[in-house]
């Protein structure tokens, strides 16, 4: 439990965080040299492992020009790589579950990107400049009780 304590003073004495907000980051790499991280769009969750490679991206056990066979869906999963200047350095392997397509491979975008910047903290700025770090939070909206839709309603009629 956490200790209590009576004065500020002893708030000023008190140990502080292990990493304070200016401070470097650090490798976050496992016992295979990979970096984990896990991205999320609409409904789509993505479980993404980063290593030095030669570029190869894997998902659900597929190449991606099979599995995402739309050009620009794969140019989505290549931008984390293109922002950094990392292009063909780094072998993807991902699995991805949920929502279609295109919320998948915004998911693995978004997991590229965290992967990358816990294996290398260096590319953190580029990549939060290219704003690939941020979830997109912007789900479909619920279907509501007397609405044809999400907002439209049903044809009026007079009689």
């Amino acid at each position: 439990m956490a200790t209590e304590l009576s004065s500020f003073a002893e708030l000023k004495k008190a140990p502080t965080v292990d990493q304070a907000p200016g401070a470097p980051r650090e490798k976050e790499i496992d016992a295979q040299g990979r970096a984990y991280a896990t991205g999320r769009r609409k409904n789509a969750v993505a479980r993404v492992w980063v290593k030095p490679g030669t570029g190869k991206i894997t998902i659900n056990g597929r190449d991606q020009t099979i599995y995402f066979a739309r050009p620009t869906q794969r140019m989505m999963i290549q931008q984390p790589f293109d922002v950094t200047q990392r292009n063909g350095q780094f072998d993807v392997v991902a699995t991805v579950s949920g929502g279609g397509l295109s919320g998948q491979a915004g998911a693995v975008r978004h997991g590229i990107s965290q992967a990358l910047t816990k294996f290398e903290p260096g590319l953190r700025g580029s990549v939060k400049a290219a704003g690939f770090l941020t979830r997109d939070s912007r789900v479909v909206e619920r279907k509501k009780y007397g609405r044809a839709g999400a907002r439209r309603r049903f044809q009026f009629s007079k009689r």
